[in-house]
């Protein structure tokens, strides 16, 4: 096993992989940009080297001061975690260049999956359905117009080298096309560096399930089942329940088997996971994509099946085998994961960066929470806005939306505008109850939902009661100031005062 592992990321992923390292006996090492220094992943690592100013491009992006780190402190191996260079093919191949092990899947792998046109063809190769479309990534206007007309509207234009919705425009006339194609072109080149694209036959209200597969370096490939993630804003998932509402284990076994013909195609190794697109009337599912990571939402398959992703990943990096065989795979219960963005839902999801003048995140039975904020941490500007990722787990699925309740009640986030006010009105959705999911399903949401608006703090009057506050205590305290007060703004303006207090005096 290795002895010390740079961690190439940061966030609450960040802070997931050196908990893994430290339970393996595994010295952990950060990296951090400028912005980051004071950032709680930094806190909870052994050694951190700052790579660079606040610009991914210039830190977490810059492969070169990445590996100078890793070589300065002596780490053995790279991992990557999620996001930043985790499926760069380049990446990959620069750590195995410098002598140090990248814990993830080969860089030949990558380079086949990590494009989505040639993915597809791995996935024709394997005997496996996909989404009719080209094969091919287009080679202009002209051949989108002509492919789009033989499959039909409405049709999807993905970027060939990415995915998280960059790039992705749906098409649902020839009136649209050419301008769905010239920004989609557009966005693939300035997100990925490669403005190609490809087109499907869109799929109308499909699920979005996923299959975690996972390789080892003796030919052994397994699927851990199925990830429904069709709850998304954006083409992003925002919701994830492990297993689907679905439950259906026939079908699992038949996407299960897909999926692990096409990671054996490819040789693959570590964690990573097949994307498919389900018909809910007929069943029929299509081959998507392939994310050649750990998944944001491993969580829910780890407190369903039992099994340690992470620490998988580091044992078969280290050339051990897998732990498990197909046959050891159970799953027992469910498993609901939200991601804690900070965005404002009722502004399309904008982001909301800041500082946390309050934090109190839910515990008890059942309830897992992977962070990578606390008290006072600021949110940047200049990265993905999820702070943590909430995980229940019931014996059923109604206990799981009801401790999903439970939880985001405790849940309590002040100083920017969180999605937890979003959720919570999810977990008592009818729709989301009984299971009906598709992409489509937040848009329908909202043309249901009832907004309710916070109650608004009047600041004069917050800056009255921490006066009041100061001078009868002498001292911080967090809740009392207001306390006497039957009037919720008066209480709410009384804690946003002292916390201020607080700080200030600290």
């Amino acid at each position: 096993m290795f002895r010390k592992v740079l961690i190439a990321n940061r966030g609450e992923i960040a802070v997931r992989l050196i908990r893994g390292c430290h339970e393996l006996g595994i010295k952990a090492v950060a990296i951090y940009s400028e912005a980051d220094a004071e950032s709680v992943h930094v806190r909870a690592s052994d050694e951190a080297v700052c790579v660079g100013p606040a610009s991914s491009a210039q830190s977490y992006l810059n492969i070169d001061a990445i590996i100078g780190a890793a070589q300065s402190v002596n780490a053995e191996a790279i991992h990557p975690g999620y996001g930043f260079l985790a499926e760069n093919a380049a990446f990959a191949r620069a750590v195995s260049d410098a002598g140090l092990t990248f814990i993830g899947p080969s860089a030949e792998a990558m380079e086949l999956m990590g494009s989505k046109t040639s993915a597809r063809r791995v996935a024709v190769d394997s005997g496996v359905p996909i989404v009719p479309g080209t094969v091919d990534a287009l080679t202009s206007f002209a051949e989108a117009r002509e492919t789009a007309e033989k499959f039909g509207y409405p049709v999807m234009l993905k970027a060939a080298a990415g995915g998280g919705g960059k790039g992705m425009r749906l098409v649902t006339s020839s009136d649209e096309l050419r301008s769905a194609f010239e920004t989609a072109q557009t966005e693939a080149a300035a997100a990925f560096g490669d403005s190609a694209l490809y087109l499907e036959k869109a799929v109308e209200r499909p699920r979005h399930i996923e299959i975690q597969v996972f390789g080892d370096k003796h030919g052994n490939v397994v699927h851990l089942g199925e990830r429904e993630c069709s709850i998304q804003r954006r083409h992003q998932k925002v919701i994830e329940e492990c297993p689907s509402p679905i439950n259906d284990p026939d079908l699992r076994r038949r996407m299960g088997e897909a999926a692990v013909k096409i990671g054996q195609t490819v040789n693959y190794t570590g964690a990573g996971t097949i994307e498919f697109l389900l018909s809910d009337a007929t069943r029929e599912f299509y081959f998507l994509e392939m994310n050649t990571r750990l998944q944001v939402e491993h969580p829910v398959t780890e407190l369903v099946t039992g099994f340690d992703l992470v620490r998988e990943q580091f044992r078969v990096a280290a050339g051990e085998p897998l732990s498990f065989t197909q046959d050891d795979v159970r799953w027992v219960g469910h498993a609901i994961e939200c991601r804690i963005y900070a965005e404002d839902p009722a502004n399309n999801f904008f982001p909301s960066p800041g500082t946390i003048t309050y934090l109190r995140e839910p515990a008890g039975p059942g309830i897992r929470i992977d962070s990578g904020v606390s008290n006072f941490s600021e949110v940047s500007i200049h990265y993905d806005p999820m702070i943590a990722k909430l995980a229940v787990w019931g014996r059923t699925r109604q206990e799981a939306i009801e401790r999903l309740r439970r939880a985001l009640d405790e849940y309590q986030v002040t100083g920017i505008t969180t999605t937890i006010p979003f959720f919570r009105e999810v977990a008592d959705d009818e729709e989301f109850i009984a299971g009906k999911l598709d992409t489509g399903f937040i848009a329908r949401f909202n043309d249901r939902r009832t907004v309710v608006e916070p109650p608004q703090v009047d600041v004069d009057l917050a800056i009255i009661a921490a006066a009041i506050h100061h001078s009868r205590h002498q001292q911080p305290v967090f809740v009392q100031a207001g306390a006497q007060a039957s009037d919720g703004r008066w209480k709410m303006a009384g804690r946003m005062a002292s916390l201020r207090t607080w700080k200030r005096q600290t």
